[in-house]
């Protein structure tokens, strides 16, 4: 396990994922942002979801996903329907 571990909502196998495109450290993460950490991932994996795109963004502020305020839980949402299509 690296760095990412020990940050909200990153496992073992989202830090896998996220070293696979790149993003070693949490400043990696918090630099390239939750969207574009997830793009990255999906590009990958197209399995990709929306809690993983809310995941990232709890980590990088620090909370867990869940307590994401609404505005940012929305704005994501979006973005994840946008680029998965539906």
């Amino acid at each position: 396990m690296g760095e990412l571990t020990n940050f909200s909502n990153i496992g073992e196998k989202l830090e896998h994922q996220l070293n696979d495109v790149g993003i070693i450290t949490f400043e990696e993460l918090k630099q390239s942002g939750s969207r574009e950490a997830w793009l990255r991932i999906l590009a990958r994996d197209p399995s990709a979801c929306l809690m993983r795109l809310l995941a990232l963004e709890g980590a990088i502020q620090g909370v867990r996903w869940h307590y994401l305020d609404e505005k940012t839980k929305e704005s994501l949402k979006e973005f994840y329907h946008q680029h998965k299509g539906r």
